[in-house]
């Protein structure tokens, strides 16, 4: 944790950034080594999951007037450097979601099944949101804070899918740029989602459950202003 906070720059296509981890009910130093880091850190006593979490820190970051919002997963495998190209689309204006990609970029991965099922799964949510999708679960990604506001958290894992197809689903234009990813087994503190088979079966669930939750959700309550509507 404290070592993605020290590589994140202070300036990221020339907007300043601030570090904000949200703790979610953790028992031990997380909260103190993330201050002592550098971050702007919010210590919740209870665990209430990855998908509260974020919200939480979604809206911190709002009320703290954030123009872009940008996610990088606390493990070690993303390059904090690379948070600028996937700003730069937004500030250009030619998208509102942007996540990275290992598959346009590079993966320094030796896991083969865990690569099929983003090509498996990136083929499935490019139908779902009729927008080509080569990775549907980089932990790296950034938006337009409005689209935090639009978009509702449900899920308590899997947040990268879920966050692209209620985005898309909304309107909000889609974008991806090349990223790397290393390898989990040097440089990764371990995961929570169990084995790939699991895995994959709980990804796919939740993302058919985003595609109908938000499909089924009335037009008429959507609150973004037009020029975040645009495609």
């Amino acid at each position: 944790m404290a070592a993605v906070i020290a590589e994140i720059p202070p300036q990221a296509a020339g907007l300043p950034s601030e570090v904000i981890v949200v703790v979610d009910g953790a028992q031990d130093a997380t909260a103190q080594r993330a201050a002592e880091a550098g971050a702007l850190v919010c210590d919740v006593p209870v665990n209430r999951g990855q998908g509260a979490a974020l919200r939480l820190g979604y809206w911190l970051a709002r009320a703290r007037g954030a123009q872009v919002i940008v996610t990088i997963d606390a493990d070690g495998q993303y390059e904090a450097h690379e948070i600028a190209r996937v700003i730069e689309p937004i500030l250009s204006g030619e998208a509102d979601f942007v996540s990275g990609s290992r598959r346009l970029g590079s993966e320094l991965t030796t896991d083969a099944t865990r690569h099929a099922g983003v090509i498996v799964f990136g083929a499935f949510i490019s139908v779902l949101v009729r927008h080509r999708i080569t990775d549907p679960a980089c932990g790296l990604r950034a938006m337009r804070s409005e689209v935090t506001a639009v978009v509702t958290l449900e899920q308590p894992q899997y947040q990268a899918s879920e966050l692209m197809i209620s985005a898309a689903l909304n309107g909000f234009r889609l974008a991806e740029v090349p990223t790397t990813m290393r390898d989990r087994g040097q440089h990764a503190t371990g995961t929570k989602k169990g084995g790939n088979f699991g895995y994959g079966v709980r990804f796919a669930r939740a993302a058919v459950h985003t595609g109908g939750v938000t499909a089924r959700r009335p037009v008429g309550c959507d609150p973004r202003t037009p020029s975040a509507r645009k495609r």
